[in-house]
């Protein structure tokens, strides 16, 4: 077709004559440069805004886990910063004893200077740290009458979980510390509870010296009950009095009942003379002051939590609950009784099932296993009586000391010396780590409470306390007691009252009231004062009482001493060393003839063969009972500290042709040892009872349950 034909066709022809594809792509352009509807401007727009806010959030969350993630991480390094600060304390304090020990300092012991260190680091933390604040601002929750121990709540559909921490008063709300170190380095006092007391409570009752601890076990249990339970109520009488000055000259700023000063009574006569028994170990002090101390101690730590738990039960009925009310009082006596009881029957099952398991299996062929279930049975019987409602510091003491008489005769050889390190060292670490800590919190803790009139007439009051529970309580005993307690024994018994790892315990573990903080601070400040200045003074204490040092423990007492009853008789060396301390507790003697011939042999693989002890018709359960060393004649376990406690009837001393009991009666040579060449022979029975008695280079003679003492063989 030629050009000019088109012309002739018409527009029409034309315009059919482009090609689809052309005008297709003519109408796309057309409607972009048209402007698009109003709805459809709007819909994008919208959108585009949607997909920007969805991306805004998306940032914003991951901003906020962001920022979790660091916070978890500096959390983290806080975390590891507290404990290492605790732990480059104790290692300091271990080279500073290392350094007092081998230059022979003794002013100053060992928690003293875990103390001193403490409150160094603690002013470095308190004064030397920026302060971090972490609270926006406070909330109000006017219509709740009761604080609760967790609480939730709703930030912009955002749940987060708080707990308690404690009271704040009024007027520190404002000025409370916020420095994120100082809240690191404030323990748990769970932490106390759980963790450190046990190790120590156990070791004091696994290394307890049984032989002096039983000599003297009524003087003992009087001071830790009767002594305890007097100290209690003259200092929360004398303190209720204090309380009442301080609310009449204004200076009591909230709530302070007579029960708070019944139960600030009960933890601070919780005694801790871990610096005295020390240097008395140290000097090798006399050593029935020692186990009267030691044994106070050890119980009255367990009396005073267990006092301390029936004081807050009291709860009388009415609206005033402050009252005195007799059925309250005979209710928490009800409890005492029942808490004290149970802890210490669960603490002695637990003690005599690892002695039947040790026994009757063969883990003493592997020490590692036998060491590892020894520590956690011994640590599970805290936990145990803490979770029955018990009090675990009993459970754990006597559990230690079940363990020592009994469980420590099966073990191996490797796991007797593994298990008694184990807890001395668990014990020398959990100890010094409380003292520095103690140290620590004096600037570090965050609710303190100083009210000097609190603080000197506690002072007063412990001190009357002390007074009020040795003097009196030793008249008495002394006048039953063939060894008496001397003036200068009670005047030491006085002096070395101190309070300790026990009562900051107590008194840390409920810090949420007003009466609860001034009890911690002033029970802080009467720990480091008495460890410091008491315990610096009871070396030239010990001189200026005239208290003898350098007693070898198994040393008899020189003959013009009345403290105990030495048999002589007409030989010509009877007068030469041959006597023997025969003094016993009443109380331990009436058990001594059935442990030792009925308990021993059960759960030990020592003692006389329960088939001579038992009945004719028990003769299959003795025989099953009874360890097949004993059969064998194979050496019987020993402990280390025996039990070398005998009644008076019992013993014989035997000499020449004659025989001298202890009543001072005589008959005829009767023994049942024989002297053949000059040396004596003895029964396997006899060696048995010998090694279990730790008589060393005493012989000694087995008659039923009757024992006889010859003395040299020349006699």
């Amino acid at each position: 077709m030629e050009p000019g034909d088109a012309a002739r066709l018409g527009p029409g022809r034309a315009a059919r004559a482009l090609p689809p594809r052309l005008l297709l792509l003519l109408l796309l352009l057309l409607l972009l440069l048209l402007p698009p509807p109003p709805l459809l401007g709007r819909g994008l727009r919208a959108a585009a805004a949607a997909s920007s806010s969805g991306a805004a959030a998306e940032d914003s969350s991951a901003m906020e886990e962001l920022a979790t993630e660091k916070e978890a991480e500096e959390s983290h390094r806080q975390d590891s910063v507290s404990l290492l600060t605790f732990i480059l304390l104790l290692t300091l304090t271990i080279l500073t004893i290392w350094l007092f020990k081998h230059r022979r300092v003794r002013f100053l012991h060992e928690t003293g200077l875990a103390m001193i260190y403490g409150l160094i680091v603690g002013v470095i933390l308190r004064y030397g740290t920026p302060a971090t604040s972490g609270r926006d601002k406070s909330l109000s929750c006017t219509q709740e009458d009761r604080a609760f121990s967790t609480l939730l709540v709703n930030v912009s559909g955002k749940f987060f979980e708080y707990t308690l921490k404690g009271e704040i008063s009024p007027g520190k709300v404002h000025s409370v510390e916020q420095s994120d170190m100082l809240r690191k380095v404030t323990f748990d006092p769970e932490v106390f509870f759980n963790i450190l007391l046990p190790p120590i409570i156990f070791h004091a009752g696994y290394s307890l010296k049984k032989r002096h601890f039983f000599r003297n076990l009524g003087s003992i249990l009087a001071y830790a009950f009767l002594g305890t339970a007097v100290s209690c109520f003259i200092i929360g009488n004398l303190m209720y009095g204090v309380v009442k000055l301080m609310k009449i000259v204004g200076q009591l700023s909230d709530k302070f009942y007579y029960t708070d000063c019944l139960f600030f009574g009960a933890i601070i006569s919780a005694t801790d003379p871990v610096t005295v028994l020390a240097i008395f170990n140290e000097l090798h002090a006399d050593v029935d002051l020692y186990a009267l101390l030691f044994g106070e101690s050890v119980l009255n730590d367990a009396v005073a939590i267990v006092l301390s738990s029936s004081i807050v039960a009291y709860q009388p009925a009415g609206l005033n609950t402050h009252a005195f009310d007799a059925a309250a009082f005979f209710k928490s006596v009800g409890i005492f009784l029942g808490i004290f009881s149970g802890s210490f029957t669960m603490g002695a099952v637990t003690g005599v099932v690892t002695a039947l398991v040790t026994k009757f299996t063969k883990l003493h062929c592997f020490p590692l296993l036998e060491t590892a279930l020894f520590f956690l049975m011994s640590w599970s019987t805290f936990l145990l009586a803490e979770a029955c409602g018990f009090t675990g510091v009993v459970a754990v003491l006597f559990c230690g000391i079940t363990q020592a008489h009994y469980t420590y005769n099966n073990l191996s050889v490797e796991s007797r010396s593994r298990t008694k390190q184990l807890f001395e060292v668990l014990h020398f670490l959990a100890e010094n780590f409380i003292f520095s800590y103690m140290g620590l919190a004096l600037f570090t803790f965050q609710k303190h409470v100083f009210s000097p009139v609190f603080i000197i007439g506690a002072f007063v009051a412990i001190f009357l306390g002390r007074a009020a529970h040795i003097y009196p309580l030793s008249f008495f005993l002394n006048l039953g007691r063939r060894h008496k307690i001397g003036w200068n024994f009670q005047h030491m018994m006085m002096f070395a009252g101190l309070r300790g790892a026990m009562a900051f315990a107590l008194a840390i573990r409920d810090t949420a009231s007003y009466a609860r903080q001034m009890m911690f601070t002033t029970t802080l400040l009467i720990v480091v004062f008495t460890v410091w200045i008491i315990g610096g003074g009871t070396t030239p204490m010990l001189s200026w009482l005239n208290i003898r040092v350098g007693v070898d423990p198994d040393q008899d007492p020189p003959p013009n001493n009345d403290s105990f009853q030495v048999l002589q008789g007409d030989g010509p060396d009877s007068a030469g060393g041959n006597r023997t301390k025969q003094e016993s507790a009443w109380l331990f003697r009436l058990w001594y003839s059935f442990d030792h011939n009925y308990l021993k042999p059960i759960l030990t693989h020592s003692g006389p063969p329960l088939t001579t002890t038992l009945p004719a018709w028990c003769g299959l359960l003795a025989r099953c009972l009874t360890s097949p060393q004993v059969y064998d004649n194979q050496e019987p376990l020993r402990e280390e500290d025996s039990d070398f406690i005998l009644t008076e009837g019992d013993l014989t001393l035997t000499y020449g042709d004659s025989t001298v009991t202890a009543n001072g009666s005589s008959g005829s040579h009767t023994a049942s040892t024989s002297l053949e060449g000059g040396r004596r022979t003895k029964s396997s029975s006899e060696e048995a009872l010998e090694r279990d008695l730790g008589m060393g280079g005493q012989k000694v003679s087995s008659r039923g349950t009757r024992l006889v003492f010859p003395l040299d063989d020349n006699a």
